[in-house]
This record gives C-alpha cells, structure tokens and sequence, in this order.
C-alpha cells in the first residue's frame, strides 16, 4: 500500500533545471499540440512540454533539447494541452464509493485533483473515519486533498450523530500531512451568533494557514450574512442565483458554482461573468455531490466545463474556473493547476476545447487514463470490520412504527409537509390537509410519508412526518442509511408495510439503499463501509444505482436524480423543512416545529 513518493518542487530543482537547460534528459516529451496556458489565458500552438521527476521542467516551442535515449515522446498532433481538471468542492461518500474507485472513476474523466469534506463519514465513525478516508486517499496517483470537517453535527440541538467534531479534533487534524483546510461551516447560525466551538474550529484552521470552507445556504444577505463572512469562511458553493454569486464575491469569498447529480446551478449564477463582467478568477467549478451514475456515464469536471461552456462561458475562461482558480484559492497555485515549469505534471490531451473528449489522462508526470479506459492502480485501505458494522437501529421495525396518531378526536388534520424541489438542495415547506382513519393519519395523491430511524445508538426511535414531490404510486417505500449529515436512515414510502420492509433489509445488509413494493425489493445498492461507500469497482455501484433509478421510475418518480433528493431529507442546514431524529425542523427558524398546524 505504498507509493513513491512526489519529491518536492524544491528537492527535485536541480534536475528540473538540468532538463530545461538541455544537460539532462526528461522523463516524458509532448509534442506537437497546442498548449492552453491558464496563467494568461492563451491558446499556444506548437508549444511542448518536458517532465521529469513528476513535474513540468519545460514549457516552451520547442522541447527537442529535453529529449534523450530513454525519453517517452508523446505525440499530440491535433489535440489541446490542458492542466489536470481540480473539483474545488466535493464528497466522496457521495458517490457511494470509497477514495479509491472514486479515483478510479474520476480519473479517465480527467479529474486530477479534488479537495474533498468527508463530514458524511465523520457523522458515522468521527475523526478515524475522517483519517480512513484521509489515508486512503493519499494512497492515489492523482492529489486528493482532504478538509476537516468542521460541523458533525451540522446543526447542534437538531440532529444527533454517532460521533462529534470539536475544536481539538481540528486541531489534530490539521497536522496530518493530506489536511488542506477546514471542511464546509454549515453551521453559519453558530458563526453569526459567535458559536464558541465554531469560532476555535476556524481560529484552529487560519492559525494552521488552511482555507476555511463555507455553506451560507440562507437567502439573507443583511447583517447576518456579512457577519459569517467575517468569521473568516472563504469560499460558498450554496449560491442558486446570479445575485447570490455577485454578493460572495463582492466580500472577497470565491463563488463555487457547483454541477452535481442533482444539483444545477452553473446556468443560473455564471451570467455574472457572461452578463455582468465581474472577474472570472474568483469563481471556481465544483460538483458537491455525484453519485456512481453520473460518474460512470456522464463525468465529472469535464462535465461540469462543458455544461459552464454550454452555459455560454468562454472555454478558456471555463476551464480556468477547473483549474488555476481552485488551485490558487487553496494556496497551490505554485504546486499545481497550470501547465508551467514546477507544477505537477498533471495535463490532458483533447481534442476539443468546448466537447472536451478526454483522450489522455496524465498525473505527475504518467499516463494514467488513456481512450477513456484507466490505465492506474488505485490501492485500496483496509477498512477494519467496525466499519463495515454500523446500522444498529435496534429491534426490527414493524408497519406500527411508521404509523402517525392524529390529535384525539380528530378527522382531519392539517400537516406540515415537505416539499422537494427538482434539481436543488432546498426544500420547501407546505401544509395540505390529511384524513384520518382509526386515529392514523393518512398520506394521499403526490403526499407519501417519510420517516427517519435512528441507526447509531439502537435508540430503536422513529420519527414520522410527510414529503411531497416524488410522485410515488402504489404500495411501495425506498429506505437510505445516506441521509445527509447525521446519517441515520430515511423511508419514504405510500404503504407502512413495506416501510418496514425496507427498513429492516438495510440492517440485514450493513447499510445502502433499497427499494420495495408490494413485497417484493426492486433495488438494492449495498453500502457496507459506515453505510455510506462500496469499495466495489465504480461501474458495479453504479449499475445498481441504475437499477435503482429505473425502480424508483417505476413507482411514479420522475424527478431528475431523485435518490439525491431522498438523501438530502434530513440536512438541517438548507431551508426550509427538514426531518431529524429530533422531529420536523424548520430550517428558517433552526427550531423543531409541530408536525400539525394548529388553527385555533
């Protein structure tokens, strides 16, 4: 499970300059395409580049004096340099695969470098989780960087997790070799209102010199948002609108504008370079979360820059946003992001500037994707049993668990409902009027019934509410122990029987997603590392996940990416409604709210 080291820009210097000055031979030549340099933003026909040691020792018109006897020449006559593709923002757990098959997804998509948050995994196993994943990823042939999770749980009082992140933890971490900053601050209440825990966790990151990440997913942009910013958080990729962007950038923060499986918001902020000019390097690309579909059959960042590109960005313009500007904004701008003598040796050849077809992968100076087939191995860590043990939701669950009492005497009630929104993370909250038979209230039409099962202390609780949005029909319930931060399970479902179903597959199996109906599973995706990640190769995941989708679509879901939506049920830090283990949290007030509207 070990790997050559990447000797330092300043410990391989004399070679690098050997190999400029022609006194010693590169390790690999390409010659013969056109070089995009990010730096000024140019398109360079004819320029070639030398690498040695992993690193770009030359960049210039002509490389010839770089080559020797054992120099592997690269020929990219018709094709496009262009740095290592950077995910400014991301989750591997997201994408139900460990840092390894996510790699080795990403990596003929010619993904070469992510900043990554693994708070999921920190909700689950706390701070080892968090070094698992760290270790494993620096086991990779590509730069994965990790940030600390800064807010496990995300919203304190409003959620319980199976382990707790505290300033001590953050300090501890941001020693580790791999720890690039401070996780997304989703806890912006804590901020603003000068959250002791929150205000050390940043005071711990900026003593450190890292990059504190931010989550402002509020739409108020009056005292309290200029109040976060203070508190030092230095990036957002929460923004859904042109103005949300502008605002961000405006106080020195780098907008993230993020394409994920689910969530698409390029289209609507990027007009404020398109439209309105402002300075495209203080915007940066990022797709947040992605699950093994996308990754599979549709990309990664290259997805994102083109779907940028499509949005009418300039493609150089896009592809800085991919590049250089994640880099820079993390302080790396001198190890990595452009093609220039020092930098990681990290570059693809396309043939496309605005396609973007990926036909050569190279990282640290070897070809590691080629044709769209990875040609790298990506080791994997040897993730203990506990691990792999961690849905403990206590005695099997029966449809009596999933029912909701109505006020005595009832009839009909009026219920809060949560309303999800396609293609985005907030959700909105909606009453509609229920009726009750045998004292239990009834979903109906597009209303089914969500319910959130503790699965980290065998508490045996279950907390019931209602969602709208999915378009189920027929007697049927999908159950996820992905539930987003807190990471107990979700059931959604039209019928209490196979609520229970599915609730009591997922601990049979350690964790995933599965789908019933009429008793019969559709679907099932097993997610046995913290029942969040497979640590199967990427497209057997994603096959299932498939199968899943087409499941959920037979039960009347259309929703673009639904399972994304499903997940993010319980993420008490974007409005509006929300369930917890602690009840129905409205996410405008951060307070629990009654699950009936009372109309006296």
């Amino acid at each position: 499970m070990t790997k050559s080291p990447l000797l330092s820009w300043a410990d391989c210097a004399p070679r690098l300059v050997a190999v400029a000055a022609g006194r010693a031979a590169a390790d690999l030549v390409i010659k013969g395409g056109t070089l995009v340099n990010v730096q000024s933003r140019e398109v360079l026909p004819g320029w070639q580049v030398a690498i040695a040691e992993g690193r770009f020792a030359y960049v210039g018109p002509d490389a010839s004096h770089c080559i020797g006897p054992q120099t592997e020449v690269v020929e990219a006559t018709g094709q496009f340099l262009i740095p290592g593709l950077c995910d400014g923002h991301m989750h591997i757990e997201s994408g139900m695969l460990t840092p390894a098959e996510f790699a080795a997804a990403v990596i003929p998509h010619g993904t070469t470098t992510m900043f990554t948050d693994p708070h999921e995994i920190a909700n689950v196993l706390g701070l080892r989780g968090v070094r698992m994943m760290h270790d494993e990823a620096l086991l990779q042939p590509i730069n994965i960087f990790t940030q600390m999770p800064s807010c496990a749980p995300s919203a304190p009082g409003l959620e319980t997790t199976g382990f707790e992140i505290g300033p001590d933890d953050v300090a501890e971490a941001m020693r580790w070799p791999g720890i690039i900053g401070l996780g997304e601050m989703m806890n912006y209440p804590g901020v603003i209102n000068g959250s002791q825990q929150m205000l050390e966790e940043i005071a711990a990151t900026m003593r450190a010199g890292k990059v504190v990440g931010g989550h402002y997913a509020s739409p108020d942009r009056g005292i309290a948002f200029h109040a976060y910013v203070a508190g030092g958080p230095s990036d957002d990729h929460e923004g859904t609108r042109e103005s949300d962007a502008i605002d961000r950038v405006r106080q020195g923060m780098r907008s993230m504008l993020r394409l994920g499986s689910a969530w698409y918001d390029i289209e609507s902020q990027i007009t404020a370079i398109t439209e309105k000019g402002l300075d495209p390097r203080n915007f940066i690309l990022c797709t947040d979360d992605c699950h093994s579909g996308t990754l599979v059959h549709e990309g990664h960042m290259n997805r994102a820059v083109r779907h940028a590109i499509a949005c009418g960005c300039d493609p150089l313009i896009a592809i800085q946003m991919a590049t250089i500007n994640t880099a820079t904004h993390f302080g790396l701008e001198r190890e990595l992001g452009s093609i220039a003598p020092g930098r990681r040796a990290d570059v693809i050849l396309t043939s496309d500037l605005r396609a973007l077809p990926v036909e050569r992968v190279i990282a640290r100076g070897v070809t590691v994707a080629e044709a769209g087939r990875l040609t790298a191995v990506c080791p994997h860590y040897n993730w203990p049993d506990d691990a792999r043990a961690t849905v403990r939701m206590g005695r099997a669950k029966t449809a009596e668990d999933f029912a909701i009492a109505a006020p005595v005497g009832a009839v009909q009630v009026k219920a809060r409902l949560i309303g999800v929104v396609e293609n985005q993370a907030p959700t909105r909250a909606l009453t509609a009027d229920l009726a009750v038979t045998d004292g239990k209230v009834e979903a109906q039409g597009d209303i089914a019934q969500i319910a959130l099962v503790e699965r980290h202390r065998a508490t045996g609780q279950v907390f019931t509410a209602f969602v709208s949005g999915f378009g189920y029909k027929g007697r049927m319930a999908i159950a996820s122990t992905v539930a987003h931060d807190s990471h107990h399970m979700i059931v959604v479902g039209t019928d209490r029987d196979q609520m229970a179903l599915a609730a009591n597959r997922l601990a049979e199996v350690g964790g995933g997603v599965t789908l019933w109906r009429d008793g019969q599973e559709l679907a099932l995706v097993e997610l046995p590392i913290a029942g969040l990640m497979s640590d199967s190769p990427a497209r057997e995941v994603a096959d299932k996940a498939q199968a899943l989708v087409a499941a959920m679509a037979e039960c009347g879901c259309t929703l673009n990416n639904a399972y994304m939506q499903h997940s993010l049920l319980a993420l008490v830090v974007i409005p509006e409604l929300r369930i917890s283990d602690k009840g129905l949290i409205d996410v405008t007030r951060f307070a629990v709210t009654d699950l009936f509207v009372n109309e006296a």
